[in-house]
């Protein structure tokens, strides 16, 4: 297969994942599959998130498969900075897992509480929050750019970035319906993705906010 052929073939893939995770995660197909199905009512979650990573290990495969040649490398101080900012990318994302439900995010407790899919708990915010609306779209931003790029990296960068971008905003609908005007003051006072030094919430204004 020639590289013009084998990089559609990545793009598609890529596509056609996000396209399908979108529309499973959407609160519209969750309540027609539990409606269809109310035994998927506790196993959604978990079903949802398994599926998920079975699929992304022939994405990743595809996608690593790839032997071009190198778009460009990070040299001298850049690559101790590139690599730096990997290793804070990682380390930030697994600090923030003790502000996170593991089994709810996961959907082991929906399973084992017999709870429903479209469950949600209380409006809490991580000191994380306080900086950008999405932590763990931004450190997975921050990973995906800080390495050395050739073509099917940087399709696979872009399509994910793009990706996170939309995501985003169609998760804060459902974070709206969710929580009302708390989560819309919430959204007017920390940017969604990229930091900003002028713009976040100090520990009192979060503690504010979540008390609404």
């Amino acid at each position: 297969m020639d590289s013009v052929s084998y990089l559609s073939l990545i793009g598609v893939s890529w596509t056609l994942y996000f396209i399908l995770h979108s529309a499973l995660a959407s609160v519209r197909v969750k309540r027609w599959a539990t409606g269809a199905a109310p035994w998927m009512a506790h196993y959604y979650r978990l079903l949802f998130n398994i599926s998920a990573v079975l699929l992304l290990l022939p994405l990743g495969w595809l996608s690593l498969h790839w032997s071009g040649p190198p778009l460009w490398q990070w040299t001298g101080i850049g690559r101790w900075l590139s690599h730096l900012a990997f290793l804070a990318g990682g380390i930030g994302f697994l600090w923030s897992l003790r502000y996170y439900d593991g089994g709810e995010f996961l959907g082991i407790r929906q399973w084992k509480q017999r709870q429903a899919a479209d469950m949600h708990g209380d409006f809490c915010l991580s000191p994380l929050h306080r900086f950008v609306r999405h932590p763990w779209y931004a450190l997975l931003l921050l990973i995906l750019w800080t390495r050395d790029m050739d073509a099917a990296g940087l399709l696979v960068a872009v399509l994910i970035s793009a990706y996170l971008v939309v995501g985003s905003h169609l998760e804060e609908r459902k974070l709206v319906m969710m929580f009302g005007e708390s989560y819309e003051r919430y959204r007017e006072k920390v940017p969604g993705l990229i930091p900003r030094p002028w713009k976040y919430l100090s520990a009192s204004e979060a503690a504010t906010i979540v008390g609404r």
